[in-house]
């Protein structure tokens, strides 16, 4: 699906839309508020979006949208084939990695990026980490509260303490599973216009899972090691260790090379490279649903020849790719084998 049009004109809109189909806040991590045109709670408007996916011969209904509360509010509101459903349920239907223009410098970027980055993937593939990620980030904010206050209950804390362990744990077997898969499905593709990433994952918790750790010695060597740091993490005003701190590492495989000191434009086919993969990963899942690649500005940094090579490795992978640009003749490779609207003033067009 190639959307084409100028600056502007609304393709990245669509691109986002689809994206709030996907556990989490979409593309640009926006509340239901900034979604919502009109300013606060009392003035916005309502929004929705709907999809209709398809799947084993079967068509699953999905929608997203905000909804008002009786107390006049707004809140964000999920529907599976016309019944209530959670995040999760809405992710296992319509399974999605999306590129944007700023991703481009991933790998030289802060690592809260790459982290955010990869847990997407990791939640692509296993839709149960967002609660373990959102369990784990209130058990922090509650532990550092109470840290704060230096005059604290000891029982809560450990408490909190344990339940951080237990998230934490989950995320990072989650994180380390979903990194094994995807270099398996790095190594397994030809070699060719995407160079091939070494991929790593630098973190407390996920070193002890990669070194054959259990789940059950992690979490109680992580709340333990909480115990232990209190008085850091009190002096420091937040915690210093754990699952928030981890970070994604990549290597240009064929140059040995560290992939923040690759040039713009290997950053950006190892980005696509690692996309590709991804999206094979998550075909050969058992039970997996359908596929989604969304990427806008899909032309920036590639020369004509990979260009045409992603459109080639694109049209033979199971499920949907989404890609956007300002001019049509950016997906000319694609001769009449993809379709293609253009996008106009707010309205779209076949083209």
């Amino acid at each position: 699906m190639c959307l084409h049009g100028p600056n502007g004109a609304g393709k990245t809109n669509i691109i986002e839309a689809l994206t709030m189909l996907a556990p989490g806040r979409g593309l640009r991590s926006a509340s239901v508020i900034e979604l919502a045109r009109g300013g606060g709670e009392d003035r916005a408007q309502l929004w929705a979006v709907a999809a209709r996916v398809a799947r084993d011969g079967d068509e699953i209904a999905l929608g997203i949208g905000a909804e008002r509360t009786p107390e006049g509010g707004i809140k964000r509101a999920m529907r599976r084939d016309g019944m209530a459903a959670t995040a999760s349920e809405l992710g296992d239907a319509a399974r999605m990695t999306w590129l944007t223009p700023a991703m481009d410098r991933l790998w030289s970027g802060p690592a809260g990026d790459r982290r955010r980055f990869f847990d997407r993937l990791t939640l692509a593939r296993a839709s149960a980490h967002g609660h373990a990620a959102a369990a784990y980030e209130r058990a922090m904010r509650e532990r550092q509260k109470l840290l704060s206050d230096r005059n604290f209950d000891d029982a809560w804390l450990t408490g909190l303490e344990r339940e951080m362990s237990a998230h934490g744990a989950a995320i990072a077997a989650a994180r380390v599973e979903t990194l094994a898969r995807l270099q398996q499905a790095i190594d397994a593709r030809p070699d060719g216009a995407f160079p091939k990433a070494i991929l790593a994952l630098e973190g407390l918790l996920e070193a002890r899972f990669e070194a054959g750790a259990n789940s059950a010695d992690v979490e109680e060597d992580f709340a333990e090691l909480l115990r232990d740091v209190r008085g850091r993490d009190a002096g420091a005003g937040r915690a210093l260790d754990g699952p928030h701190r981890s970070d994604l590492k990549a290597r240009h495989a064929g140059k040995n090379m560290d992939a923040d000191q690759c040039s713009t434009g290997e950053q950006k086919a190892l980005l696509l490279g690692l996309t590709l993969a991804q999206a094979r990963a998550l075909a050969d899942d058992p039970g997996a649903g359908a596929s989604l690649i969304l990427i806008d500005e899909a032309a920036a940094h590639l020369d004509s020849v990979r260009r045409a090579a992603l459109f080639e490795e694109l049209l033979p992978n199971p499920g949907q790719a989404w890609l956007t640009g300002t001019d049509a003749n950016l997906f000319e490779a694609f001769g009449g084998r993809a379709q293609s609207f253009e996008v106009r003033d707010g309205q779209v067009r076949g083209a």
